[in-house]
């Protein structure tokens, strides 16, 4: 323990001392979350040659939602990814391969697709999976009384958005069966498209699009509360959840690809101490480990430790500003904050895992026209100390205040977050005076008081739900589920729908394009930096991956006897 106290004293006397330097005054350009453990006999390095193949390792949230019609968060999708299958599934490549679904057809207009699936696919319970699971699935998703946050991912469907958005009153059963999508039989499967979708097939291997049984939902609508209820359909089943303490997976024997699948048992504690969860790695009671604490990764990658890995990430860490509260709904005010940041410090000093300085919210790794996406953006706004000091007085003017008002930063537990939050508060008060305290909530906190508007500045972060510059563009329109900053402009709107609505990708791409300049010109939230996947694996355990979009992936991971 005193060794990781030091570490910690120097790593923030680092930090101030960067902070000291941070601006000389001249404009700079820059380029771009103690529980119970896993049982006794899971301790050893090397399990037992005779012993089943178990694999440890920590989430570090209790689920809000294990349910794929209403879940929202990685911690969510980390189990569902694995106890759930959709249409589609992808590689460990990134190439997207038949799931349930053995083949599909697409119409000459990309308007109309007909899946259809295998003949030998079961619920963990051991019912069929059937075509009418997966339309009860995205027509319960999408119905107004589910409430699901996500539903608007299936608005590409013909009628979606219209079913879901329903005003009291509205015919509801009629809505429904407008909805485009149909089970023609047991195994066929018939989708209509509002538009032609050029990433449609990348969606069916979303969760929001996974099936649930219809059976078990109108028998328990509880089913996804507890394991001794929870049915799903992937390589996983759910076996044991003592909440807010630990979950256990266990191989599924009616899935249909079951050979694959080399593990016997998963087992996951839930910590949101990253502190803790490394102890438990060097003690060999975890496997593997993500997140990781901040100074842990600064020294694993100095040491080029081989059980460190960092994993690419299509996703970028950001603060919500609530423009709906004062003093955020001035726009030079949220400038000033943004451009007094120094994200290099904060990624070198700070985060330590490889990140990425974001001067633009789309994250690289998303192909353009031609090239990268990001890349072609570039950088959409610069951090300069003497501009935001100057926006900062006008904006307080504009508004009759004399000084910056007393405001809190929220963010989700996590020693991560606390030391990111310090550092953006130690360079608001140095470099523009400003003042704000901290606040750490749990993650579901911290969500249901975004949706609530409950909050000043918030700590937020998105990983893309596909690889197309629309699952980070569309979050920000007017009344967007996720579009917590609370942020409208109808020029941003056009765009956004003409990128949706178009299959010519020249056009598509320059409104995006468009669009995230003027995103970035009205600063609603403060891009920080463009994440990446440190983590530790054991050297026994094998096959893990770690897709752009997810957490590292074990569906195919085996350990060594």
């Amino acid at each position: 323990m005193k060794k990781k106290l030091s570490v910690g004293l120097i790593l923030l006397l680092s930090i101030f001392l960067a902070l000291s330097g941070c601006f000389s005054g001249e404009k700079t350009t820059n380029e771009p979350e103690k529980p119970s453990t896993p049982s006794e006999e899971g301790k050893d390095n090397e399990q037992e040659a005779s012993g089943p193949k178990i694999l440890r390792l920590n989430n570090n949230e209790e689920p809000g939602s294990l349910h794929p019609g209403t879940a929202q968060g990685t911690h969510d999708s980390w189990i569902l990814e694995h106890a759930f299958e959709g249409l589609t599934k992808k590689t460990p490549e990134g190439e997207i391969v038949p799931g349930m679904a053995e083949s599909w057809e697409t119409s000459e207009d990309g308007l109309t697709w007909t899946f259809k699936l295998r003949s030998d696919v079961k619920w963990s319970n051991g019912d069929p999976v059937t075509a009418n699971d997966f339309e009860y699935a995205w027509k319960y998703a999408l119905n107004p009384e589910t409430a699901s946050t996500y539903a608007y991912q299936l608005y590409y469907l013909e009628g979606g958005e219209a079913y879901n958005s329903a005003e009291e009153g509205a015919d509801l059963a009629a809505l429904e069966a407008a909805v485009g999508v149909k089970a023609v039989d047991d195994t066929t499967l018939e989708v209509k498209l509002a538009q032609p979708t050029p990433y449609f097939l990348d969606l069916t291997s979303f969760y929001t699009y996974y099936p649930i049984n219809k059976a078990v939902q109108e028998a328990n609508p509880n089913w996804y509360q507890e394991a001794d209820s929870y049915v799903s359909n992937g390589a996983f089943k759910l076996t044991e959840w003592k909440h807010k303490e630990s979950m256990k997976l266990a191989k599924n024997e009616n899935y249909y690809d079951k050979d694959k699948i080399n593990l016997d048992e998963v087992q996951f504690v839930i910590i949101d101490d990253e502190n803790t969860s490394w102890q438990m790695y060097q003690s060999d009671e975890l496997d593997l480990v993500y997140p990781l604490p901040q100074d842990v990764i600064g020294q694993l990658k100095a040491e080029n430790n081989p059980e460190f890995q960092i994993g690419s990430d299509l996703s970028v860490y950001y603060y919500n500003l609530n423009t709906e509260k004062k003093p955020f709904n001035n726009v030079k005010i949220r400038k000033a904050l943004s451009m007094a940041l120094d994200r290099e410090t904060i990624v070198e000093h700070v985060a330590q895992g490889g990140q990425s300085p974001a001067y633009s919210v789309v994250p690289p790794g998303i192909p353009d026209v031609s090239g990268d996406y990001q890349e072609n953006t570039g950088n959409l706004f610069d951090a300069n100390i003497e501009e935001a000091k100057k926006l900062l007085e006008e904006g307080l003017a504009e508004e009759g205040l004399d000084k910056f008002p007393a405001v809190t930063l929220t963010y989700n537990t996590s020693e991560g977050h606390k030391m990111i939050a310090e550092a953006v508060q130690e360079m608001w008060r140095k470099n523009l005076g400003v003042e704000i305290t901290l606040e750490n909530v749990e993650f579901q906190v911290k969500l249901d008081r975004e949706k609530a508007g409950d909050y000043e500045i918030s700590r937020a972060g998105w990983v893309g739900d596909y690889v197309d510059p629309m699952t980070f563009m569309d979050l920000w329109v007017t009344d967007g589920p996720y579009n917590d900053a609370n942020w409208s402009n109808s020029e941003y709107d056009k765009l956004i729908n003409l990128a949706k609505t178009t299959m010519v990708q020249e056009d598509r791409m320059k409104a995006m394009h468009d669009a995230e300049k003027i995103l970035m010109d009205e600063m609603p939230i403060i891009p920080i930096y463009f994440y990446t996947k440190p983590y530790t694996v054991k050297p026994h355990v094998t096959g893990i991956y770690t897709p752009i979009n997810s957490y590292p992936q074990f569906i195919y991971a085996d350990i060594k006897k």
